[in-house]
Protein backbone atom coordinates (compact mmCIF):
# COMPACT_ATOMS: atom_id res chain seq x y z
CA UNK A 1 0.00 0.00 0.00
CA UNK A 2 0.93 3.54 -0.67
CA UNK A 3 0.51 6.42 1.57
CA UNK A 4 -1.02 9.37 -0.42
CA UNK A 5 0.46 11.57 1.42
CA UNK A 6 3.43 10.68 3.68
CA UNK A 7 2.96 12.26 6.79
CA UNK A 8 -0.45 14.11 5.98
CA UNK A 9 -2.43 13.21 9.08
CA UNK A 10 -6.24 13.30 8.10
CA UNK A 11 -9.62 12.90 9.59
CA UNK A 12 -12.04 10.44 9.10
CA UNK A 13 -14.30 13.10 7.28
CA UNK A 14 -11.57 14.08 4.83
CA UNK A 15 -10.60 10.51 3.93
CA UNK A 16 -14.21 10.22 3.33
CA UNK A 17 -14.20 13.10 1.20
CA UNK A 18 -11.12 11.84 -1.02
CA UNK A 19 -12.77 8.47 -1.21
CA UNK A 20 -15.92 10.34 -2.77
CA UNK A 21 -13.71 11.98 -5.88
CA UNK A 22 -11.35 9.01 -6.47
CA UNK A 23 -11.49 5.88 -8.67
CA UNK A 24 -9.00 4.53 -6.25
CA UNK A 25 -9.83 2.89 -3.08
CA UNK A 26 -8.16 3.72 0.05
CA UNK A 27 -7.95 2.52 3.67
CA UNK A 28 -7.89 5.00 6.52
CA UNK A 29 -6.03 4.44 10.30
CA UNK A 30 -5.06 6.47 12.42
CA UNK A 31 -4.94 9.55 10.28
CA UNK A 32 -3.04 8.30 7.41
CA UNK A 33 -4.85 7.00 4.18
CA UNK A 34 -3.48 4.22 1.83
CA UNK A 35 -3.89 3.51 -1.83
CA UNK A 36 -5.18 -0.47 -1.49
CA UNK A 37 -3.49 -2.87 -4.01
CA UNK A 38 -5.53 -5.40 -5.79
CA UNK A 39 -7.21 -5.11 -9.20
CA UNK A 40 -5.11 -7.68 -10.53
CA UNK A 41 -7.37 -10.30 -12.99
CA UNK A 42 -6.53 -13.17 -11.01
CA UNK A 43 -7.74 -10.82 -7.75
CA UNK A 44 -11.14 -9.89 -9.15
CA UNK A 45 -11.45 -12.94 -10.38
CA UNK A 46 -11.46 -14.75 -7.22
CA UNK A 47 -13.18 -12.77 -5.23
CA UNK A 48 -16.17 -12.41 -7.86
CA UNK A 49 -15.58 -16.44 -7.68
CA UNK A 50 -16.11 -16.01 -3.62
CA UNK A 51 -19.38 -13.46 -4.04
CA UNK A 52 -21.04 -16.04 -6.20
CA UNK A 53 -20.79 -19.07 -4.62
CA UNK A 54 -21.62 -17.43 -1.02
CA UNK A 55 -24.49 -15.34 -2.92
CA UNK A 56 -26.54 -18.60 -4.36
CA UNK A 57 -25.69 -20.10 -1.08
CA UNK A 58 -27.54 -17.26 0.83
CA UNK A 59 -30.65 -16.52 -1.18
CA UNK A 60 -33.57 -16.78 0.94
CA UNK A 61 -31.31 -16.40 4.28
CA UNK A 62 -31.31 -13.48 6.35
CA UNK A 63 -27.50 -12.69 5.20
CA UNK A 64 -25.94 -10.91 2.31
CA UNK A 65 -22.90 -10.78 0.43
CA UNK A 66 -21.20 -7.57 -0.96
CA UNK A 67 -18.12 -6.56 -2.71
CA UNK A 68 -15.17 -4.50 -2.54
CA UNK A 69 -17.44 -1.43 -2.70
CA UNK A 70 -18.70 -1.92 0.78
CA UNK A 71 -16.27 -0.07 3.39
CA UNK A 72 -16.37 -1.90 6.15
CA UNK A 73 -15.16 0.41 9.81
CA UNK A 74 -13.79 -1.55 12.72
CA UNK A 75 -15.04 1.12 15.18
CA UNK A 76 -12.97 0.10 18.19
CA UNK A 77 -9.05 0.89 16.30
CA UNK A 78 -10.80 3.19 13.34
CA UNK A 79 -9.79 1.21 10.48
CA UNK A 80 -12.13 1.80 7.63
CA UNK A 81 -11.54 -0.36 4.31
CA UNK A 82 -12.51 -2.43 1.66
CA UNK A 83 -12.55 -5.87 2.26
CA UNK A 84 -13.13 -8.03 -0.94
CA UNK A 85 -16.08 -9.75 0.07
CA UNK A 86 -17.69 -9.16 3.19
CA UNK A 87 -20.93 -10.61 4.43
CA UNK A 88 -23.86 -9.33 6.93
CA UNK A 89 -26.63 -10.91 9.01
CA UNK A 90 -29.52 -9.06 9.72
CA UNK A 91 -29.43 -5.40 9.93
CA UNK A 92 -26.79 -3.49 8.10
CA UNK A 93 -25.28 -1.70 11.19
CA UNK A 94 -24.09 1.55 10.23
CA UNK A 95 -21.28 3.90 11.62
CA UNK A 96 -21.92 7.06 13.40
CA UNK A 97 -20.03 8.68 10.97
CA UNK A 98 -20.95 7.95 8.01
CA UNK A 99 -23.89 6.01 6.84
CA UNK A 100 -22.48 4.31 3.73
CA UNK A 101 -20.05 2.35 5.60
CA UNK A 102 -20.78 -0.76 7.79
CA UNK A 103 -19.81 -1.92 11.30
CA UNK A 104 -21.50 -5.30 11.92
CA UNK A 105 -20.27 -7.67 9.04
CA UNK A 106 -20.14 -11.50 10.50
CA UNK A 107 -18.01 -12.81 7.84
CA UNK A 108 -14.94 -11.21 5.44
CA UNK A 109 -12.84 -12.51 2.66
CA UNK A 110 -9.41 -11.14 1.74
CA UNK A 111 -7.65 -11.95 -2.03
CA UNK A 112 -4.06 -11.83 -0.57
CA UNK A 113 -2.15 -9.89 -3.19
CA UNK A 114 1.62 -10.50 -3.02
CA UNK A 115 3.09 -7.21 -1.95
CA UNK A 116 0.19 -6.89 1.13
CA UNK A 117 -0.09 -10.40 2.31
CA UNK A 118 1.72 -10.01 5.55
CA UNK A 119 0.21 -6.74 6.32
CA UNK A 120 -3.30 -8.83 5.54
CA UNK A 121 -2.21 -11.60 7.39
CA UNK A 122 -0.91 -9.83 10.72
CA UNK A 123 -2.31 -6.05 11.58
CA UNK A 124 -5.37 -6.19 9.35
CA UNK A 125 -6.38 -9.38 10.55
CA UNK A 126 -5.55 -8.42 13.97
CA UNK A 127 -8.21 -5.58 13.54
CA UNK A 128 -10.83 -7.58 11.91
CA UNK A 129 -10.81 -9.53 15.09
CA UNK A 130 -11.91 -6.43 17.03
CA UNK A 131 -15.19 -6.80 15.20
CA UNK A 132 -17.96 -7.71 17.93
CA UNK A 133 -20.02 -9.41 15.48
CA UNK A 134 -16.85 -11.03 13.06
CA UNK A 135 -17.18 -14.98 13.45
CA UNK A 136 -14.72 -15.87 10.56
CA UNK A 137 -12.59 -14.67 8.30
CA UNK A 138 -11.41 -16.45 4.93
CA UNK A 139 -7.52 -15.58 3.58
CA UNK A 140 -7.55 -16.56 -0.45
CA UNK A 141 -4.19 -16.95 -1.82
CA UNK A 142 -3.65 -15.74 -5.40
CA UNK A 143 -0.10 -17.80 -5.53
CA UNK A 144 -1.51 -20.93 -5.02
CA UNK A 145 -5.00 -23.09 -4.71
CA UNK A 146 -4.97 -22.35 -0.29
CA UNK A 147 -8.23 -21.17 1.41
CA UNK A 148 -7.42 -20.03 5.34
CA UNK A 149 -10.29 -20.02 7.33
CA UNK A 150 -10.29 -18.02 11.29
CA UNK A 151 -13.11 -18.69 12.87
CA UNK A 152 -14.07 -17.50 16.18
CA UNK A 153 -14.18 -19.62 18.93
CA UNK A 154 -16.99 -19.24 21.66
CA UNK A 155 -14.18 -18.14 24.44
CA UNK A 156 -13.34 -15.72 22.19
CA UNK A 157 -10.18 -17.69 20.54
CA UNK A 158 -9.93 -18.51 16.80
CA UNK A 159 -8.99 -21.87 15.44
CA UNK A 160 -7.42 -21.46 11.52
CA UNK A 161 -8.66 -24.26 9.76
CA UNK A 162 -6.50 -24.83 5.83
CA UNK A 163 -7.88 -26.09 2.54
CA UNK A 164 -5.58 -26.96 -0.37
CA UNK A 165 -8.40 -29.38 -1.42
CA UNK A 166 -11.90 -30.29 -0.24
CA UNK A 167 -14.27 -27.42 1.32
CA UNK A 168 -14.56 -25.44 4.45
CA UNK A 169 -17.56 -24.76 5.92
CA UNK A 170 -18.24 -21.44 7.05
CA UNK A 171 -20.58 -22.29 9.68
CA UNK A 172 -21.10 -19.25 10.88
CA UNK A 173 -23.32 -18.25 7.89
CA UNK A 174 -23.98 -21.62 7.08
CA UNK A 175 -21.93 -22.13 4.06
CA UNK A 176 -18.50 -24.00 2.14
CA UNK A 177 -16.02 -23.17 0.01
CA UNK A 178 -14.91 -25.55 -2.11
CA UNK A 179 -11.42 -25.01 -2.98
CA UNK A 180 -12.09 -26.39 -6.42
CA UNK A 181 -14.85 -23.87 -7.00
CA UNK A 182 -12.76 -20.80 -5.40
CA UNK A 183 -10.20 -21.71 -8.14
CA UNK A 184 -12.49 -22.56 -11.47
CA UNK A 185 -11.78 -20.82 -14.46
CA UNK A 186 -8.22 -20.02 -14.55
CA UNK A 187 -7.26 -16.76 -16.69
CA UNK A 188 -5.66 -17.80 -19.61
CA UNK A 189 -1.98 -17.84 -19.61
Amino acid sequence: MVSTAPGRRYTFQEYLELEAVSDVRYEFYDGAVFAMSGGSPEHSGLAANVIQLLGAQLAGKPCRVFTSDLRVRVLETGLATHPDVSVICGNLERDPEDASTATNPIMIALVLSPSTQRYDREEKSAHYRRIPSIQSYVLISQEERRLELFSRNADGTWTLREARTGALELRAIGCRLSVEDVYRNPLPG
